[in-house]
Order: structure tokens, then C-alpha cells, then sequence
């Protein structure tokens, strides 16, 4: 027996029962916007602007050099560290903000494939999934050729059974950025560590949308994004983390005087600071990190109301609906979802597969047209690659009547082929 798709009314109902319903009044929302784009770009907090306003005006503009010390500047790397640490299951201290991460994952992957190199010289394969996101799969091209290694890059279903002892280092993001397909982190570091392997995981899609547990699973490596579900805008600096084990000895390879033991002393010799100080490089980007301790408040302020693990149990029920009200409204356009049904292995996104008749730029064109702001991504436009529709949810701002109203302008271009439109058809830099 099939069940009827909820109305637009029962989806009310279900946001005027929602305990996180709140939370929403954090954020700053366009009016006639339907943002289900989170996965991208977070929606600006509400106190960004005073924030950043206070930074500028108050902090620079009056304390000057001064603020470094009457303004806490010189330690917004570990102060904001540590809040994010909440999120992704580290210790105080384990978390710092710094840089992009492209940068933390040039760090973190050199120092993991040293390491596993010192430990068994004869390792030499970085191992990773074919449809990681491009910048990890760069960086790692990179650094395989400076230390004579090679990139190995296999489907997500051959991971586990192609670690051996050859692999150095398994490359992963938990949450794949075209599918929102999940990995099993501690499933797959125990694997790992079974061969001798060490684990990096991008946590771009993952930190602040589903509950992480980095020292749970035993990882060894992380880095992840600032500006999607941390809600830091663009641009945001990221945050790099190692596991204790390796912190303290590990010395990673751009040592810049910000990751220097004592830098002030302006010693000609790099001595490594202690612990996780020492994944800093250049001088810390204020204006930016304070615009992400906002970002990353209006997640620790879900914490009185279950924390990451409620804000977990509404991205699976947004999910859940829009898979539902797509198979009951656009199918017969040939759509299909390519993000797992599975809940364990789904991550905060829905990615929509366009047949080949259906040009999916031209769709997402016509739904940012009337409000409804997901992205595209192209692919080959083969079964295997096909050219995606993603929507992202964050559950601390997006509404169950957002979900409805989103598929229900979807069914509309479609049904009435809108996004033929030659206004549609121009593709702009940024997809």
C-alpha cells in the first residue's frame, strides 16, 4: 500500500512541533528565498555583521596592533578550535582554524604520508574514491609526486577490500560532495589501521550537518570547511585536526612563524610548537574568524536542544520528505535520486540524477528564478556521472514547508518545460 505524499499543511504542522524551530531567528533569511543550499554556502548569522562591524570599527580601528592582545586576536585559532571541536567529537585543544582547507589537507596528508613512510618505507599508495571532491584529489596528485608516491583512486564499494599493505594513507570525505553518500569513518579507519595504513578525512560536508566522532572512530587526520554547515561565509578559514597520538611529534610541512614554539622571539630556526599550535602558519585571518565563531555558535546553540544528534534526526526527516515528494511529483520526468535511502549512509543533501533529455543547469536556473536555491553539478552525463540537481539541508534554519514548496515550483518547471527558456540556457562562472 502506498502512502500519499504530506500537504503543504502537514508539513506545517510538523514545523509548528519542531523544538528547533527557534533557532531559525539566528539567521538572516531574503524574503521570497527558499535556500536549499546550505551544503555550499551557509546563510549569514544574524550577528555577523555587528560582529564583523565591531572587528573593524571598535578592534582595528581604535585598539589597532593593540588588539592582538585587549582583543583576544592571537588566540581566535584556538578559542574557535575548541567550539568546533564540540561539533566533531575532539578534545580542547585538538582543533585549530587556519587557513583554507586545500592548505590543511597539503598538511595533514604530508605529514600522514611521512609518517606512514617512516613507519614502512615500502608504502607508497595514497588510496582514495574516484568522485572525491577535485581539490583533495589535486592536492594529493601533488604531494604523490614530491615524495615518489602514486594516487590510487578506486569506487567507494572497493575501498575496504583494496587496503593492503601497500597504502599509505586512506584519503576520504565522509560525505561524498556529488551524493551526499556517507562513509562509515570508524568501520573504515579500523580497516585501515589493520593494515598499517593511516586515515585523512575531509569533513566539508559533514562538520556541522550529522554528528562526527573523530576520536571515537580512532581517525588520525582532519580538516574541514568553514563557510557550508558552519555557516561562516565565504571564504571562511577551515579547521585542522590530529589525532593526540600524532599532534605532539609530527611536524608538518609549511612551518610558518604562527606555528612557530615562540614566535615572537624571531628566532632564525623553526622550532615546532607544542600539540595542535603547530598546523598554524601565516598570521591568523581575524576579520574572517570572527565572522565563523558566529557561524559556529548557531550550532552550539541547538546543544540545550539535543545537539548535533536533534539537529541529526531533522536533516534525515527533511531528507526522507523531499525524496518522498519527488517519486510522487516529478517522476515522470526521469528523475531519480542518486544520495542513499539509507539513513546510515546518507549524509545532509539530496542529489537528483537528470536524464539526458533534461538539461540541469537550465532546471536549477529556473528554480533560482523563483526562489528555490539548490545548485547543479555536471557530470558526464552518463548513468555512471550524471549531471546532478543538489539540495542541501540544514536543519537549523530550513523548514519542513520549504521542502513542499521547493518540489512543488520542481514539478512546475518541469511540467511545464519552463526551464527551456533561452535565459536559462547561459551558464555563469559559478554553477
Amino acid at each position: 500500500m502506498t502512502t500519499a505524499p504530506l500537504t503543504r499543511d502537514d508539513c506545517a504542522a510538523l514545523d509548528a512541533a519542531d523544538p528547533l524551530a527557534p533557532l531559525r531567528d539566528q539567521f538572516t533569511l531574503p524574503p521570497g528565498v527558499n535556500y536549499l543550499d546550505g551544503n555550499s554556502l551557509g546563510v549569514m548569522p544574524a550577528t555577523a555583521p555587528a560582529r564583523a562591524q565591531a572587528v573593524v570599527q571598535q578592534e582595528w580601528g581604535e585598539g589597532l596592533i593593540r588588539s592582538w592582545n585587549s582583543a583576544g586576536w592571537i588566540t581566535l585559532p584556538q578559542r574557535v578550535g575548541d567550539k568546533i571541536a564540540r561539533l566533531v567529537g575532539a578534545a580542547p585543544g585538538e582543533v585549530v582554524v587556519a587557513d583554507s582547507t586545500s592548505v590543511n589537507l597539503f598538511k595533514v596528508l604530508s605529514a600522514a604520508l611521512t609518517l606512514a613512510r617512516r613507519q614502512a618505507p615500502g608504502r607508497r599508495v595514497i588510496l582514495s574514491e574516484r568522485s572525491n571532491f577535485p581539490t583533495d584529489l589535486y592536492i594529493a596528485q601533488s604531494l604523490a609526486a614530491q615524495h615518489g608516491a602514486e594516487l590510487e583512486l578506486v569506487a567507494p564499494e572497493q575501498i575496504a577490500e583494496r587496503l593492503d599493505e601497500r597504502v599509505a594513507v586512506l584519503m576520504l570525505t565522509q560525505v561524498n560532495y556529488r551524493t551526499g553518500a556517507m562513509h562509515d569513518m570508524a568501520a573504515l579507519t579500523a580497516r585501515a589501521h589493520a593494515v598499517g595504513a593511516l586515515t585523512v578525512w575531509d569533513l566539508a560536508h559533514s562538520a556541522g550537518a550529522i554528528p562526527v566522532d573523530l576520536n571515537g572512530a580512532g581517525a588520525d587526520f582532519a580538516i574541514g570547511c568553514g563557510y557550508k554547515y558552519l555557516n561562516g561565509g565565504p571564504g571562511a578559514p577551515a579547521f585542522v585536526w590530529a589525532h593526540a597520538r600524532h599532534a605532539a611529534h609530527i611536524e608538518q610541512p609549511l612551518s610558518g612563524w604562527m606555528g612557530h614554539a615562540s614566535p615572537f622571539t624571531f628566532d632564525t630556526a623553526y622550532r615546532p610548537a607544542a600539540g595542535m599550535a603547530r598546523y598554524l602558519c601565516g598570521t591568523p585571518s581575524v576579520i574572517g574568524m570572527s565572522v565563523l565563531e558566529c557561524g559556529v555558535d548557531t550550532l552550539l546553540a541547538a546543544e540545550p536542544l539535543g545537539g548535533m544528534a536533534a539537529l541529526r534526526a531533522k536533516s534525515l526527516a527533511l531528507s526522507d520528505l523531499v525524496l518522498a515528494q519527488v517519486a510522487a511529483r516529478c517522476a515522470a520526468h526521469g528523475l531519480r535520486s542518486v544520495t542513499p535511502a539509507e539513513h546510515a549512509h546518507r549524509g545532509s543533501q539530496v542529489s537528483l540524477a537528470c536524464p539526458p533529455e533534461l538539461d540541469g543547469y537550465a532546471v536549477m536556473q529556473a528554480l533560482i528564478e523563483q526562489g528555490v536555491v539548490g545548485d547543479f553539478r555536471a557530470g558526464d552525463g552518463t548513468p555512471e556521472q550524471p549531471h546532478l540537481l543538489r539540495f542541501g539541508f540544514t536543519p537549523l534554519y530550513t523548514r519542513f514547508v520549504d521542502v513542499h514548496d521547493a518540489v512543488t515550483v520542481l514539478a512546475q518547471v518541469l511540467d511545464t518545460a519552463a526551464w527551456r527558456a533561452p535565459r536559462f540556457q547561459h551558464k555563469a562562472a559559478v554553477t
